[in-house]
């Protein structure tokens, strides 16, 4: 173990650190003050896709909808953010994905030119510190689904240089890549060949390997053959959503520890607890027996009316900080103060967002919870954004050795 909490080493240990509270009458003012302070890098928010094909909805001013807009970015101290590249499995199998990835990308990169004032595209750590040191919300760039890499390492090539510095292996179905967390048809055991070959190139190119999404074997897999640290963009701990695939159980926990690697906690009420779990499969029961008792298809408007309905009879059981932080809490007993960052997954989850944490303005919310908690300043800043920092520097550095160097967008 790689804990550094002196004052609370003990209690760490014996898994009571969730009951600890600073009698900090300034927390609140605290918070808000480290979360202005130190980096703050988000490694997992759905922006490209939320504007994507929508020309009406302006980011760089505030929003009605959606979780993330400049002025609420600066409210939370929010300094970057890997824009999603967000592949739909169905867009996968229907051969459109590297065209809607590329006009993804263009989004972006269209955003940040027509706002110079207030983002900055960052294609290496280089330019997350220039633009941080600017004034500026920095925006990387993460690959959610492999599927545009349609089994060419030329096209892993392109999109490295289109500033892809994450690739998410694969998303709710099993891919050319990669078994899916979600899929039952797991169709390679694990990864594909190309899987297994495209891990070593994403290695020598700099390209982080995302294990948010993946089977578990293809997990034990990724962690066997990689030979850099790897990150999990977006993902919680199984252990409190029991039999839920797509978090992480303790052992890969561990597991990503000894890589070096980083678990981004998610901020999805249904990846936090296992009443919000329980309570969508509910849901999903209750429209499949009123599509069959009422014969029903799916386009049927009464569908949307019901969920409504639904909704107002059986009250969402949203999560709140405190299930965000015994996350955090559990990720740094397994895996250690150096291995454990924030992917909220702001505009992909909807609206289960946990009660605190609605949007990019809350950062300061989970730091005051974080100081509550004990974590000293220090291990506060590896959290919020020094630890994926870190591994993707070791990411550069792999690749520069291989003979690519880093791509800076500067």
């Amino acid at each position: 173990m790689k804990i550094a909490l002196p004052a609370l080493a003990l209690l760490i240990l014996c898994g009571c650190m969730q009951t600890v509270r600073r009698s900090d009458s300034g927390a609140d003012e605290r918070g808000r003050e480290l979360a202005h302070r130190y980096l703050i890098v988000d490694t997992h928010i759905d922006v490209p896709y939320r504007l994507y094909g929508n020309n009406q909805e302006d980011v760089s001013r505030a929003t009605e909808s959606g979780d993330f807009d400049y002025p609420r970015a600066r409210e939370g101290g929010l300094d970057a953010l890997f824009m999603s590249i967000y592949i739909p499995a169905d867009v996968d199998e229907a051969g459109g994905a590297r065209e809607v990835a590329d006009e993804l990308i263009d989004g972006v990169e269209n955003l940040t030119e027509s706002h110079p004032e207030q983002f900055a595209l960052a294609t290496c750590t280089t330019d997350v510190l220039d633009a941080q040191a600017r004034g500026l919300v920095a925006m990387p760039l993460g690959m959610e689904n492999g599927g545009p890499i349609e089994g060419d390492l030329e096209h892993l090539d392109h999109f490295r240089e289109r500033g892809i510095r994450y690739i998410t292996l694969a998303h709710s179905k099993s891919n050319h890549i990669s078994d899916s967390s979600y899929d039952d048809n797991e169709r390679w055991g694990g990864l594909s060949p190309f899987g297994r070959r495209i891990v070593a190139a994403m290695n020598e190119r700099g390209v982080m390997v995302d294990v948010s999404h993946i089977s578990d074997r293809a997990f034990w897999q990724v962690i066997e053959l990689s030979q850099v640290p790897v990150i999990a963009s977006h993902s919680s701990l199984r252990h409190f959503t029991p039999g839920f695939q797509r978090n992480m159980d303790d052992a890969m926990v561990r597991a990503l520890g000894e890589n070096g690697g980083v678990v981004q906690i998610n901020y999805g009420s249904a990846f936090l607890t296992a009443e919000a779990q329980q309570y969508g499969q509910d849901l999903q029961a209750a429209r499949e027996a009123l599509l069959e008792e009422a014969g029903l298809t799916e386009e049927d408007p009464r569908l949307a009316s019901f969920a409504e309905q639904y909704r107002r009879e059986h009250p969402y059981p949203y999560a709140d900080v405190d299930d965000v932080l015994d996350h955090i809490d559990r990720a740094v007993r397994l895996a250690g103060i150096d291995h454990v960052g924030i992917g909220s997954d702001y505009d992909g989850v909807g609206d289960s967002l946990p009660i605190g944490l609605k949007d990019v303005s809350s950062y300061p919310t989970l730091v005051t919870g974080l100081i509550r908690r004990g974590y000293a300043d220090e291990e506060i800043a590896k959290i919020l954004g020094g630890n994926l920092m870190r591994v993707w520097r070791e990411a550069e550095t792999y690749a520069a050795q291989s003979g690519y160097p880093p791509l800076c967008h500067q």
